[in-house]
C-alpha cells in the first residue's frame, strides 16, 4: 500500500519497466529516458542532495520550466525527506526571492539563463542558501551542474548501496513534502504545507477514476509549479504512464502531434483558444463545408444529449454520428495527435458550451476543481458522472458542504496542514476542521458541485445586487472578436468591463468594412468598431438579467499579461491588480 510519494516512486519504479516513461525534447527530436535511467537519475541525485548537507525538513526550491530534470529532482528530494518549494518561472526577482527567503531554503536549482538572471539579482540577499544547482550545461560561476551532483550521489551509492531506499522507507505520511506558495491573486503569496499523505490520497483516489494504464502517453503542458500539474504527474506515474513535457503554451499544436497524447491536464484558456480556432477554419470554409459542419454539431448534440441522459440511440442516429465523426470530428481531432481521448480541466472556470463542444468531437474534458490547500482536487467530472456547467462530483473520501452564506467547505485526508509560518491566516480558512475554499457554490440534486464564483470576485452594486463576473466573462469568451474580457462594477452604479479584442478577427472586420488603420490594436480607438464590439457584446449575453447587463465597454489595445503581474501562470486575472493599474480607464466609464 502507497502512503507516502518515496513508496509510490519505489513502486513505479518496481513495477512498469518501460524504455519510454519519460520524453523531452532535443535538437528538435522528442528523446526517451527509460525507467532505469530515471531511477538511477533520481537516487543518485537524492545521494548527491545529502551529500551537499540537505536533509529531513530542509528546503529546496525549484525554479524552472517543465522538464525531466524537474520530475527528478522533486522525486530525489521526496525519497531524501526534503521539502521541495517550486517557484513559478514567470515570478520577477523580489518575488523570487521573497520565496526563497520566506522559505528559508537551503538549496536552489535553476535552469535557463534568463531565470539565473532573477536568481542573482538578488543572491546578494539570500543568505540562508548554501547551494546553487543548474539543470542546463555550462554552470554560472558559483553553481553545480546538475551532473555533478549526481557524480557525488553515485559515488556515496558505491560507498553505502543500501542508503537510498533505507532513507525512502523512512518517510512518513505526515511528513512535509511541499510548501507550494499561492499566486497571491488577492494578496502577498503564502507558502501552502502539504504532507505525503495529503498528494498521495489525492493519487490513490483520482488513479482508479481517470481511464489510463501504462500504455498510455501523457503531455505535461501547465506548470510543475502549479499543485494542479504536479499531483496529475503524480499519478501518470502512479500508473507507469509514459509522460511527454511539452515547450510552453506557444507550441502547444506542434508538441500535440510531435507527442500524439491520450490525455493531458489544461488550463480552459487552452481549450478556448483551441475552440476559436476551429471557428475561425470553419469561416473560412466553402458553403457546402459549412454547412456540413454545422450538421455535424447538430447531430452530435441529438447524439451526445441521448448519451448523457442513458437514452436509446437509434441505428439511424448512431449512423449519422459516425459519418459525421469521418466527415468532421476525426479532422478535428488530428489536431491533437489523433489518439487523445479525455483533457482533465482545472484552475479556472470553463465554459459548459466549449465542454460541450469538445465531448461532441468525442474529447471529454473532465472538468474539476480545488485549490492548492486541499492539494489539489476537491471533485471531478469522469466519463461515469458527466455533467457540463458542473465540476463533478465529490471525489471518494473528501466532504463537501455549503456554509450559509454559499461558502464551499471542504474536510478530509486532502487538506492541507498550515501556511508556512501564517498561524493567523491559517485560522482564518478553517471553521473547526472545515476548509473554507473561498468559492460561493451549491450542490444539486445529483450531488454534482456547481461554482458561481470566487467569494471576494463577486461583485455587489451600489443598488445591492451580487453579481459573478467569471459565468459572464465566460460567455463573453466564446465570442470570435474577444480574446479576453474582465468584468467590473464592485460599489458601482452598473456592470462594465475592459474587453480585450482578437485583434486578428478585428482586422479582417474593419477591412471588409472599409475601416482604414495602420496598427490593429489602432482599431480601439475607431468609433465604429467601438459601436460594433459594444454590439458583440450585448449579442453574446442575451439572457443576462437587467442589473447583470454590461452598460459599458472599455476596449484594451494589449491582452494582460503575466510578465505585468496581470494574471497568474495558470492565466487567471489578478482583478486587484488590473482594477489598480486601470483605475483611470474603469473612473472614465462611470463618468456622468
Amino acid at each position: 500500500m502507497v502512503e507516502t510519494i518515496s513508496q509510490l516512486f519505489l513502486n513505479t519504479v518496481k513495477t512498469y519497466i518501460k524504455d519510454d516513461l519519460l520524453l523531452y525534447k532535443k535538437e528538435g527530436q522528442y528523446i526517451p529516458i527509460s525507467t532505469q535511467e530515471y531511477t538511477e537519475k533520481v537516487k543518485h541525485f537524492s545521494l548527491g542532495l545529502r551529500e551537499l548537507g540537505l536533509g529531513a525538513g530542509d528546503k529546496m526550491i525549484i525554479l524552472s520550466e517543465n522538464r525531466p530534470e524537474w520530475v527528478i529532482s522533486d522525486m530525489a528530494n521526496l525519497c531524501l525527506g526534503g521539502i521541495t518549494v517550486p517557484i513559478y518561472t514567470t515570478l520577477v526577482p523580489e518575488q523570487v526571492k521573497y520565496i526563497i527567503d520566506d522559505s528559508d531554503a537551503k538549496i536552489v536549482l535553476c535552469s535557463q539563463p534568463d531565470l539565473w538572471q532573477k536568481v542573482w539579482a538578488v543572491k546578494g540577499e539570500l543568505t540562508k542558501v548554501t547551494h546553487y544547482i543548474s539543470f542546463n550545461p555550462g554552470s554560472p560561476e558559483g553553481t553545480l551542474s546538475f551532473e555533478e551532483v549526481i557524480e557525488k550521489g553515485k559515488q556515496a551509492q558505491k560507498n553505502k548501496p543500501e542508503l537510498f531506499e533505507k532513507g525512502a522507507l523512512e518517510i512518513k505520511p505526515s511528513d512535509i513534502a511541499s510548501i507550494i506558495y499561492t499566486s497571491g491573486t488577492t494578496g502577498l503569496p503564502k507558502g501552502v504545507m502539504l504532507m505525503h499523505s495529503n498528494f498521495v490520497s489525492n493519487v490513490v483516489t483520482c488513479a482508479p477514476i481517470l481511464p489510463f494504464s501504462d500504455k498510455d502517453t501523457a503531455m505535461s503542458l501547465l506548470p510543475l509549479s502549479h499543485v494542479f500539474e504536479r499531483m496529475v504527474e503524480f499519478t501518470y506515474l502512479y500508473k507507469g504512464c509514459t509522460i511527454g513535457y511539452g515547450e510552453g503554451f506557444d507550441t502547444v499544436a506542434q508538441n500535440l502531434l510531435e507527442i500524439r497524447p491520450h490525455m493531458m491536464a489544461v488550463a480552459p484558456r487552452v481549450l478556448e483558444k483551441f475552440y476559436a480556432r476551429v471557428m475561425d477554419n470553419v469561416l473560412t470554409f466553402s458553403s457546402l463545408k459549412r454547412k456540413i459542419f454545422y450538421w455535424a454539431l447538430k447531430v452530435g448534440r441529438k447524439y451526445s444529449q441521448r448519451k448523457l441522459n442513458n437514452q436509446p440511440i437509434s441505428g439511424m442516429l448512431n449512423f449519422k454520428r459516425n459519418l459525421a465523426n469521418k466527415l468532421v470530428y476525426s479532422k478535428i481531432i488530428a489536431r491533437t495527435g489523433g489518439r487523445v481521448r479525455f483533457f482533465i480541466s482545472g484552475s479556472a472556470p470553463l465554459s459548459k458550451d466549449i465542454a460541450e463542444f469538445f465531448y461532441v468531437m468525442g474529447l471529454v474534458v473532465m472538468e474539476g476543481y480545488g485549490l492548492t490547500e486541499t492539494s489539489p482536487v476537491i471533485s471531478v467530472n469522469t466519463f461515469d458522472k458527466l455533467r457540463f456547467g458542473t465540476v463533478g462530483p465529490p471525489i471518494p473520501g473528501v466532504e463537501v458542504k455549503i456554509a450559509d452564506d454559499g461558502e464551499i467547505l471542504t474536510r478530509g485526508p486532502h487538506v492541507m496542514q498550515a501556511y508556512y509560518k501564517k498561524e493567523e491566516a491559517t485560522r482564518e480558512v478553517f471553521d473547526g476542521d472545515w476548509f473554507r475554499t473561498g468559492d460561493i457554490g451549491h450542490i444539486d440534486e445529483d450531488g454534482f458541485l456547481v461554482i458561481t464564483d470566487r467569494k471576494k470576485d463577486i461583485i455587489v452594486t451600489s443598488g445591492g445586487k451580487n453579481v459573478a463576473p467569471q459565468p459572464i466573462e465566460n460567455m463573453l469568451k466564446i465570442n470570435p472578436f474577444i480574446e479576453n474580457v474582465v468584468v467590473i462594477g464592485d460599489r458601482r452604479k452598473f456592470i462594465s468591463a475592459l474587453v480585450v479584442p482578437n485583434f486578428e478577427k478585428l482586422g479582417e472586420y474593419a477591412r471588409s468594412n472599409n475601416i482604414p488603420f495602420e496598427k490593429l490594436n489602432d482599431l480601439v480607438k475607431d468609433e465604429r468598431i467601438r459601436n460594433f464590439m459594444e454590439a458583440e457584446v450585448d449579442r453574446t449575453t442575451p439572457n443576462l438579467a437587467s442589473y447583470e447587463k454590461i452598460k459599458k465597454i472599455s476596449l484594451m489595445d494589449m491582452d494582460f499579461e503575466q510578465e505585468r503581474g496581470e494574471v497568474t501562470p495558470t492565466l487567471k486575472v489578478k482583478r486587484n491588480i488590473i482594477e489598480e493599474r486601470y483605475k483611470n480607464v474603469i473612473d472614465a466609464m462611470y463618468r456622468e
